[in-house]
C-alpha cells in the first residue's frame, strides 16, 4: 500500500517511467548531417559506405595531427586538453540525461550537474597539486592553508551541493530527481575519476600518457580497416557493424605498433623521464638519468623460435615487454568500453552522444575506451612499475618539526647500522 501511494505521489507508475524514458520527447541527441559542405561536394560521386569511409579517414588524420601537435606543446598543455575534453565529455552525457527529461522542467538539475562537476575537480586537482607541487605549495602561505584544509574544504562544497539537491526536491518529480541526481554522480565516476587517472599517468612519463592512447587510437583504426575490408562474421549485437576479422586484425596490428612505437619513444629522455615541477625555474621539467625500464637488454629467444627466426638473443628495451601488456589490453578489453556506450547510446535510442566531430559523434564517441585505458595504465603502473618515491618522501620530511625529523635521522641511522650499511655508532 505504501509503495501504491508513493507511486500516485510521484505521479506515475514504473511502467509510466520506462515509456517516458524511452520515448522522453524528442531524441536526446539530432543525428543530422554535419559533414562540411567541402568534403560533401568532393565526394558527392560516391555511395554512402565510401562516402563514409573517406571523411571518417580525413578527419580521423586530422585528429591525429592535433595529437601530435599538442604533444609536441608539452605537458601544461596536455592536462589542460585532458580538462576540456573531460568537461565536454561531460557535458555530452549530461546533456542526454537533461533532453530525456526535459518534459519534467526538473529544478536546479544542470546548475547542479555543473557544480558537482567544480567540486570533484576541485578535489582531484588539489590531491594533485599537493602531490606533485609539494614544495611550491608550503612556500606560499595560502597555497599551504589550502593544503592543509583541502579535503575539508572539497567535503563541505560537496555537502553544499547535496543540501541543495534535498531542498530542490519538488512532490510528484522525487523518483526522476533521483534518477538525474544518481545519472551525474555516475558520469563524474566514469569521466572525471578517470580523466584524473589519466593525468596521473602523464606525470609518470610522457610515454605512459602517449603508448597507450595511440594503442587505442591505432586498434581503432585498424579494426576498422579489417573490418570494412575484409569483415564477414558479426562481433556483438550491440555494435551489428563490428566483426571478428577486424577485432582480430585490430590486436595483432596493435601489438606490433605497441612494439614498435615503444622501441622508438624510449630512447628519449623527454618521453621517458617523469613530468616534475622544477621550483627553480617555475616549469616543468622532463629530465633525468633513464630507469632500467630505458635502457637496451639482451634477452634469449625462446629455443621454438630460434630456429624460426635465426636468432638466438635480441636486444629491447624492457618496456617493450609492457608495452605487449598495454595493446593487449587497448585490442582485447579496451573495445569493452566502446560496447558499453554502444549499449548506452541503444538505450536512449540515439546513434551518437553528439555532432561534434562528422563521421565519428561526439568526443565521448572517440573517448569510450580510452578511459577504460587509462584506469588499466594506473592500476598497472602502481602494480608492477612503481616504487617508492625518495623525492616525495625528503619533501614531506622537511616539513616536519625539528625534533620529529631528529627522531626519523636517528631511527634510520640505527636501522642502517643494524643491517650494517654503516660502521658501529662508536665509529661513526
Amino acid at each position: 500500500q505504501e509503495s501504491e501511494s508513493e507511486n500516485k505521489l510521484d505521479g506515475e507508475t514504473a511502467s509510466d517511467s520506462e515509456s517516458k524514458c524511452d520515448f522522453g520527447g524528442s531524441s536526446p541527441v539530432p543525428t543530422s548531417d554535419d559533414t562540411p559542405e567541402v568534403l560533401n561536394r568532393a565526394l558527392s560521386n560516391l555511395s554512402s559506405r565510401w562516402k563514409n569511409w573517406w571523411v571518417r579517414g580525413i578527419l580521423t588524420l586530422a585528429m591525429i595531427t592535433f595529437f601530435f601537435i599538442i604533444i609536441y606543446l608539452g605537458p601544461m598543455v596536455l592536462m589542460t586538453i585532458v580538462m576540456c575534453v573531460q568537461i565536454k565529455c561531460f557535458h555530452e552525457i549530461i546533456t542526454i540525461g537533461y533532453n530525456v527529461y526535459h518534459s519534467y522542467d526538473l529544478p536546479w538539475f544542470r546548475t547542479l550537474s555543473w557544480y558537482f562537476l567544480l567540486c570533484v575537480n576541485y578535489f582531484f586537482y588539489g590531491e594533485t597539486v599537493t602531490d606533485y607541487f609539494f614544495t611550491l605549495v608550503q612556500r606560499e602561505e595560502p597555497l599551504r592553508i589550502l593544503s592543509k584544509y583541502h579535503r575539508f574544504i572539497s567535503f563541505a562544497l560537496y555537502l553544499t551541493g547535496f543540501c541543495m539537491f534535498v531542498l530542490s526536491l519538488v512532490k510528484k518529480h522525487y523518483r526522476l530527481q533521483f534518477y538525474m541526481f544518481g545519472w551525474t554522480h555516475v558520469t563524474l565516476l566514469i569521466v572525471v575519476t578517470q580523466s584524473h587517472l589519466i593525468i596521473h599517468n602523464l606525470f609518470e612519463g610522457m610515454i605512459w600518457f602517449i603508448v597507450p592512447i595511440s594503442c587505442v587510437i591505432c586498434n581503432d583504426i585498424m579494426a576498422y580497416m579489417f573490418g570494412f575490408f575484409f569483415g564477414r562474421t558479426p562481433l556483438i549485437k550491440l555494435s551489428p557493424k563490428k566483426t571478428w576479422e577486424g577485432f582480430i586484425g585490430g590486436f595483432f596490428s596493435t601489438v606490433l605498433f605497441g612494439l614498435l612505437l615503444s622501441y622508438v619513444m624510449s630512447g628519449y629522455r623527454c618521453f621517458t623521464c617523469p613530468v616534475e615541477f622544477n621550483n627553480d625555474t617555475n616549469s616543468f621539467t622532463v629530465d633525468c638519468e633513464p630507469s632500467e625500464l630505458f635502457q637496451l637488454q639482451e634477452y634469449n629467444i625462446p629455443v621454438l623460435l630460434q630456429s624460426l627466426l635465426g636468432w638466438k638473443t635480441v636486444r629491447m628495451y624492457p618496456f617493450q615487454i609492457h608495452s605487449i601488456a598495454l595493446s593487449t589490453f587497448a585490442s582485447l578489453i579496451g573495445p569493452f568500453g566502446g560496447f558499453f556506450a554502444s549499449g548506452f547510446k541503444r538505450a536512449f535510442k540515439i546513434k551518437d552522444f553528439a555532432n561534434t566531430i562528422p563521421g565519428h559523434g561526439g568526443i565521448m564517441d572517440r573517448f569510450d575506451c580510452q578511459y577504460l585505458m587509462a584506469t588499466f595504465v594506473n592500476v598497472y603502473i602502481a602494480s608492477f612499475i612503481r616504487g617508492p618515491n625518495p623525492s616525495k618522501l625528503i619533501q614531506q620530511f622537511l616539513t616536519l618539526r625539528p625534533e620529529q625529523q631528529l627522531h626519523i635521522f636517528n631511527t634510520l641511522k640505527a636501522h642502517l647500522v643494524d643491517r650494517g650499511v654503516l660502521g658501529s655508532l662508536e665509529e661513526a
